[in-house]
């Protein structure tokens, strides 16, 4: 069994996801590496995790399904006895980019299945366990590691703080969470919800000493976007879309993962992270 930390990535085959994985494996942590459907592609990341020193776990889950989100969790517990960090980064586009008011039921639902119900339900089981998991610690340890009391007054304890073992949620999200696209209307909403869903969790589980985080990327360089590279080239290179004149990588948004995983925020939870350029300024 490995000493190191344990991470669920979904979503971890391709693009910020796999960026995540790799970066987080470079930095003491074994990953489970959800995908849906691309093999292969998680098998190249498996690789790379494994050169990188840590173990890796590959499961087929289609995050949208119940029984799916179950087996993921069933299966990466029964492997890694405890998950540190949950990364909810699996996400999909519209198949069609339709006008709003053309928009439809199918891509509607298979949108915010993957993208947002999935997330919310998978976070919902993965809280739980790990809530278990701090008890079942504190239990034996006869207190939880890292509690703090305060010295307000000999009576008056604090809830559990966040500590350096303490599990950690990071929701992936998107400027679309606030930056309206008519024309992909199901995956804005979508985002708009995991940035509530990050406020909700976070307000849930502080008392757990759980902190949940939501990264907000914006024009990522990943195979998402390439089929729309070359309207993006033209707003950040010629129309000063961001002050930061260039395109996100996915290492930019594994760097911010990292932050949290490596315990560098730890009086912040709900915190939106913004790994954007500079988009969400507004300027004059």
């Amino acid at each position: 069994m490995s000493n190191r930390k344990t991470a669920i990535v979904t979503g971890g085959s391709r693009g910020i996801g796999r960026g995540i994985a790799i970066a987080l494996a470079q930095n003491g942590f074994d990953v489970v590496i959800n995908y849906a459907r691309n093999q292969s592609a998680a098998e190249e990341v498996a690789r790379q995790v494994e050169a990188a020193g840590g173990h890796a776990l590959l499961i087929q889950a289609d995050i949208a399904l119940a029984t799916d989100r179950a087996r993921l969790v069933e299966q990466s517990y029964a492997a890694f006895a405890q998950i540190d960090l949950l990364i909810n980064n699996a996400g999909v586009a519209p198949d069609i980019r339709a006008d709003l008011l053309q928009a439809t039921e199918e891509s509607f639902d298979r949108v915010l299945g993957i993208n947002l119900k999935g997330p919310f339900f998978l976070t919902q089981l993965v809280a739980q366990k790990m809530i278990e998991g701090l008890e079942k610690r504190e239990a034996s340890s006869g207190k939880r590691e890292g509690a703090v009391e305060t010295s307000i007054s000999s009576s008056t304890r604090n809830p559990p703080l966040a500590t350096h073992d303490s599990p950690k949620i990071i929701n992936i999200t998107s400027v679309s969470a606030y930056a309206a696209s008519i024309h992909r209307a199901d995956y804005c909403i979508a985002k708009a919800g995991l940035a509530m869903m990050t406020q909700l969790f976070a307000a849930r589980l502080a008392e757990h000493g759980i902190n949940v985080y939501e990264i907000r990327p914006g024009v990522i360089e990943t195979d998402m976007t390439g089929p729309v590279k070359a309207k993006y080239d033209d707003l950040i290179f010629n129309k000063d879309l961001t002050p930061i004149r260039r395109w996100g990588q996915t290492d930019d948004v594994a760097r911010a993962v990292l932050a949290i995983a490596t315990d560098l925020l730890p009086f912040s939870t709900g915190e939106v992270i913004n790994v954007d350029g500079g988009f969400h300024m507004r300027r004059l």
